[in-house]
Order: C-alpha cells, then sequence, then structure tokens
C-alpha cells in the first residue's frame, strides 16, 4: 500500500458510540489516512439468540480462551446479524456522515480464507470434552487484491467475520483476531482494537490499573492478567506483532473521540 493503512476492530458492546468513532475517524480521512474497519456484534447477537430460543453457548478452551459456540442453527443467526443488521446499520451510519464507506463479509470476494476446526478440546466444569460439530476457525489467507481496490477508490472497508472455509462454507472466525490478519496482511502501519473497557487491566475491576505500555517481548508475561474476551485481543495483538505490525492499542471506545486517543496512545500500547 503506497499510503499506510490503520486497522480498527470495533467491538460489538451495546455502550459503544459507533456514531462518536466514525464522527473522529472522518476528521483522519479528511487529513489523509486509510482505515479498514472490523466490527463485532456480540450483545446484538447474544439478544437475538435468545429471542430466537437458542440463547448462546460459550466454549472454553484447555487454554482458556472463550469462544461462541456455532452450530448450524447458530451460524444462520450470525450471518442475519453480522452480515445482515449490524455491517448494514454501520454503512448506512457512515454514509449519514460523509465516509464513503462499503460494508464486507469475509466471505465476500473470499475475503478471508479459513480453515475449519474439525475437532474442538474444551473444558466444562470438571469435564473435557471434544466438541466436533462447531463452525468456526481460523483465517489463513486474506484477499489483499480486493482491500486495495477499494481503498484506491477512496471507500473504507467495514469488514466482518465470518470467512470461507476450504470447502466453501461460512465459518465464525473471532473478530479481534480477524483485524490482526488484515493488519498483517495489509501491512498496516497499526492496529487499534477499541471496546468497552480502557486497555489491559491488572485488575478487570479497577480501570486505574490500566496496563499503559507493553514491549512486545514483555507481551505473553503481562497478558497473564487478561480475562474473558480480553483474553483473545492480547493473542490478536501477538499475532499483528509477530506478523510485522509496528504497534497494538487496545483503547477504550466509549470516550470523547476514541480514534484521537488511540493514536496518541491513551490505552494499552503495545510496541
Amino acid at each position: 500500500m503506497s499510503v499506510p493503512v490503520t486497522v480498527v476492530k470495533v467491538g460489538g458492546g451495546k455502550d459503544i458510540d459507533h456514531q462518536g468513532v466514525f464522527v473522529d475517524m472522518k476528521r483522519y480521512l479528511e487529513l489523509g489516512l486509510r482505515f479498514v474497519v472490523v466490527h463485532g456484534a456480540h450483545d446484538e447477537m447474544d439478544e437475538l439468540s435468545r429471542r430466537l430460543g437458542k440463547p448462546p453457548r460459550t466454549l472454553i478452551s484447555e487454554s482458556g480462551h472463550e469462544s461462541r459456540y456455532t452450530d448450524r442453527e447458530t451460524l444462520n443467526i450470525f450471518l442475519m446479524v453480522y452480515c445482515g443488521k449490524v455491517n448494514k446499520t454501520l454503512v448506512a451510519l457512515c454514509h449519514r456522515l460523509g465516509i464513503n464507506a462499503v460494508g464486507l463479509s469475509g466471505v465476500d470476494g473470499a475475503l478471508f480464507g479459513g480453515e475449519r476446526k474439525k475437532a474442538l478440546r474444551v473444558v466444562e466444569g470438571a469435564r473435557r470434552l471434544v466438541v466436533r460439530d462447531d463452525l468456526s476457525g481460523k483465517i489463513h489467507s486474506v484477499n489483499v487484491d480486493l482491500l486495495g481496490l477499494l481503498l484506491d477508490a477512496g471507500y473504507v472497508p467495514l469488514v466482518c467475520p465470518p470467512a470461507l472455509s476450504e470447502e466453501r462454507e461460512p465459518i465464525n472466525v473471532d473478530g479481534d483476531r480477524a483485524a490482526a490478519s488484515l493488519a498483517v496482511a495489509l501491512e498496516a502501519e497499526r492496529l487499534v482494537i477499541l471496546s468497552n473497557v480502557p486497555g489491559l487491566l491488572r485488575d478487570k475491576n479497577d480501570p486505574t490499573s490500566l496496563i499503559e505500555t507493553i514491549s512486545s517481548e514483555r507481551l505473553d508475561e503481562e497478558a497473564r492478567y487478561a480475562e474473558g474476551r480480553m483474553k483473545k485481543k492480547t493473542l490478536a495483538a501477538a499475532e499483528a506483532l509477530r506478523g510485522g505490525v509496528k504497534e497494538v492499542i487496545l483503547a477504550d471506545a466509549r470516550v470523547s473521540r476514541p480514534i484521537e486517543q488511540a493514536l496518541q496512545h491513551r490505552g494499552t500500547w503495545i510496541r
């Protein structure tokens, strides 16, 4: 890419002010920066799943990472929420704000190529189980040419999972790790992960325990403080840095001017 790209992952919590994020982003677009956005829809997905009588189920791997159990019915709800309601709502919001956005899922143009995990080893209480019907996986390729065409034409891609499996079927992939894959493939200058927490906290109940700066060499050590979905964010950060991304910022999407604050390293700056 001739002009450096910043990849921004925006979480799917209810208390995230998406309009505030995109208003702030527009100022930087007008200064010539280029962005690719990956969005989540976690809370919307949970709400619709419950309304449809399919309450969410969380799988916990042997390494302690959480993921959504995605059987065929859950995947259909996932497609409705992520690729339908949330993606198109955010694209419309961007256009109201004067941002020339285009919405894509990882299936469109095989943007994300992935491999389905045939068996997941998970922990439920004191039991260890093997789950074989989960339709989730890991990204192994990114269609950089497609993104390059859109960026060069002046669009801001708004991207969401799923990915396209080797069997050419949609599979659920983690949004934070998807953003890391994008950042590596695009040789992005930085990856910004915005969520409903200030960053990586030593105590998840104490916002003043924020870890402000981490060197890549110390990330594995500091990641011991990560709990819940923060574990995936620190994993995504490690993958991005190993792939050549210069810096990752874990920052708060709920504050005023969240993009500006993240670019000023207010949050957890991993370098």
